[in-house]
């Protein structure tokens, strides 16, 4: 089940999903300037202005946990500070505009609404914790001089449009390239499905555009480096896949050709593949392993039936599951049982890998077998943002003490808030 599960992912996510979020990350270090990270994130940037781009980043990224890794690390490493980083890292994959209408529409509008709102409020609050409580820090970072964070920036100095322009374009593939499959097959959702390779490939079109215009790479090998991918589209239009990758294989290629800003360009995303990948699979085989894959049933040393049973309203399942259908529950039991049940869900969110949208489908298989309403809203909050997967790269760019206090505080908002939304709504 641990090889299934690594055999899925890799089929499913790296190619669609990190490819192009190590791209986007190799972008951030090579083109954006530290001075516009410093400005926006950095620890002496307005703090309004700081969280409140970060937390509503997830809007426009559509990613996983593991997805946003890559950005999180390009944004961290060019200088911004640690509170909103770590707001930006919760809300990419949290804050995700069609899961959210997805849990609304299959979970209903109260669990929808409740994971919006506690997603937000969650990048903020807890990207001020961590900067409050690693405070002495963030200090002295913000007291060093600027030149220590900006460094010499010897590069073209190109206008803002053009930079926004071609990481839009980066953006837009990455996005409309792992738009989901809704569950209705009319509406807005699934059109934009319908199209969404041809929106892909216009997007591929404009990242060319920029290529050519603003970083010089010759028309020529554009053209050159795009025929495999077309020449796929026409043959093999039922494998779209297949035409991703040699579009991707191209702009590989693409960086060998385009002067020393592509070749850093290049270095950046090689450096962030091998620094996260690695960590990656080994969390997604221990993730198989314990709690087995999307579509498994039972499979993991964990049996589903027992995940079910700790999260209901009430111990009785726990009992039936122990052997004692009829034995009553004491009264200590019943007392902690809501506290007890968000948490576990906290804590097995935290741990299972959660692809961009799965979540749903498999809250609603736990939620028809009888899990709370609170136990769920706490699923969502630190399932989504967190893995097993994630905590291993995210240990590597902060150490373990940022990590597991990061963990904790995710895990904790998120049993109170299950607690407080079970009561709303009992």
């Amino acid at each position: 089940e641990a090889l299934h599960l690594a055999k899925w992912y890799a089929r499913e996510h790296v190619l669609l999903c990190l490819l192009p979020a190590f791209f986007i990350a190799g972008a951030i270090g090579v083109f954006v300037r530290q001075n516009a990270v410093m400005k926006y994130f950095g620890p002496k940037a307005p703090k309004w202005l700081s969280y409140s781009v970060a937390s509503v980043s997830g809007t426009i990224l559509a990613v996983c946990s593991c997805t946003v890794l890559p950005l999180f690390g390009g944004i961290y490493f060019r200088g911004a500070g640690l509170g909103p980083a770590i707001a930006f890292l919760y809300s990419g994959p949290a804050i995700n505009v069609l899961a959210i209408v997805l849990t609304a529409r299959v979970l209903g509008f109260p669990l929808g609404l409740a994971r919006a709102v506690g997603a937000i409020a969650f990048s903020v609050v807890i990207g001020l914790l961590m900067h409050l409580i690693f405070l002495k820090e963030e200090r002295a970072k913000a007291a060093q001089p600027q030149e220590i964070f900006l460094g010499a920036d010897d590069r073209p100095d190109r206008p803002l449009w053009q930079v926004a322009l071609y990481f839009f374009s980066m953006v837009g593939i990455l996005v409309f390239a792992n738009w989901a499959r809704p569950q209705e097959t009319t509406g807005l959702w699934f059109a934009i499905f319908k199209a969404k390779w041809i929106v892909t490939a216009l997007f591929a079109a404009l990242l060319g555009f920029c290529l050519w215009r603003f970083f010089k790479v010759k028309l020529a090998y554009i053209v050159m480096a795009a025929v495999p991918a077309a020449v796929l589209a026409f043959a093999l239009p039922q494998y779209p896949v297949a035409t991703f990758a040699a579009g991707s294989a191209g702009l590989a290629a693409l960086t060998f050709f385009g002067g020393a800003e592509l070749k850093d360009w290049r270095n950046q995303s090689w450096g962030f593949a091998k620094q996260i990948l690695p960590l990656l699979f080994m969390g997604v085989l221990a993730a198989g392993f314990f709690l087995g894959s999307p579509d498994s049933v039972d499979a993991g040393i964990v049996p589903n039936l027992w995940i079910q049973a700790l999260v209901g309203d009430s111990p009785q399942a726990l009992l039936s599951v122990l052997g004692h259908p009829n034995a009553v529950a004491p009264g200590w039991l019943t007392f902690l049982w809501p506290l007890w049940t968000n948490l576990f869900a906290s804590v097995t969110g935290a741990l299972m890998y959660f692809a961009t949208l799965t979540e749903v489908p498999i809250l609603r298989g736990l939620l028809d077998s009888g899990m709370g309403q609170g136990p769920a809203l706490a699923l969502l909050l630190a399932g989504p943002a967190l893995s097993l997967p994630s905590m291993l790269v995210i240990n590597s760019i902060l150490g373990p003490k940022k990590t597991l206090t990061f963990v904790a505080l995710v895990v904790v908002m998120a049993t109170i808030s299950g607690m407080i939304f079970g009561i709303i709504v009992r």
